[in-house]
């Protein structure tokens, strides 16, 4: 079963954790030298961030793609305030999961709930979210769900609209939310370093 076969995946992975401000960090270093980085709530366990780094063909370490957390503000990075930055205005898009649901913000979207449309296209294994004023159009897949190789259910999805933010919840398959408390058990084996101790200490 292809639930298995991830959470397979994610044990065989070498794995370091390191506890820091509240945050239980994990990289996980897979055979085919990706990497995936995580960070729990210490408290609750709820995923903050996971981020992605792959190697190039060339084998230099490719910069880290986020899945689940907020993106850095604009002018974060190596660029000066010289550089030209995104409009503050523009509407950001960004994963934040709750226990029992996968959801996405997307904030600086001012219009009433009912402009949005939200639906599920299986073919794509998407999510498509549109305006009918035309104003915003965009689509995005699950990838827990492809890892998981479960389908897309429209009844699974969500929306609500707060604060000129449009949220949009879909409902973790039971499968989903039985392999991540399998992870966790598993990632409490993992020796953790604390933050002052300096380097992760490997499992």
């Amino acid at each position: 079963m292809a639930v298995t076969g991830w959470l397979e995946c994610l044990r065989a992975a070498e794995k370091t954790a390191l506890l820091q401000d509240g945050r239980r960090k994990v990289h996980y270093l897979f055979p085919d030298g990706k990497e995936m980085a995580e960070e729990y709530d210490e408290k609750t366990s709820e995923l903050l961030v996971r981020k992605w780094r792959v190697k190039s063909a060339l084998g230099a370490l490719g910069q880290w793609q986020l899945e689940v957390g907020e993106p850095a503000p604009p002018g974060a990075g190596s660029l000066g305030p010289e550089f030209i930055k995104e409009n503050n205005a523009n509407p950001i898009f960004m994963r934040k999961d709750t226990k029992m649901s996968f959801q996405w913000r997307i904030r600086n979207l001012p219009y009433p709930k009912d402009v949005y449309s939200v639906c599920v296209d299986p073919k794509e294994r998407c999510i498509v979210v549109r305006t009918s004023n035309k104003k915003y159009y965009k689509k995005f897949s699950i990838p827990d769900l492809d890892r998981y190789q479960l389908p897309l259910e429209e009844s699974s999805l969500s929306i609500a609209h707060a604060n000129c933010t449009l949220i949009i919840s879909y409902q973790k398959p039971k499968e989903v939310v039985v392999a991540e408390s399998e992870l966790q058990k598993e990632l409490k084996k993992v020796k953790t370093a604390h933050g002052s101790d300096g380097d992760c200490k490997t499992q």
